[in-house]
């Protein structure tokens, strides 16, 4: 997998599965769609932590400066 994420962009993701999570911990999202919230906030989560989103691949697209 060759990175293809940026800094920003995994501040960005982080920060709103951070919002997820909050929102889900102080009751305003629940049910159906708070779950599926929670899965995307993991796969953000996870895709930061590994600089790579696959949706990207198939797009040839990155968020990656040259020097990162």
């Amino acid at each position: 997998m060759k990175k293809n994420m940026g800094s920003a962009d995994r501040v960005i993701r982080i920060l709103v599965a951070v919002a997820v999570i909050a929102l889900y911990f102080g009751n305003l999202i629940s049910g159906t769609i708070a779950i599926v919230l929670l899965v995307l906030a993991g796969i953000f989560i996870l895709t930061s932590f590994i600089s790579f989103c696959p949706l990207y691949l198939p797009f040839k697209l990155s968020t990656r400066k040259k020097g990162e």
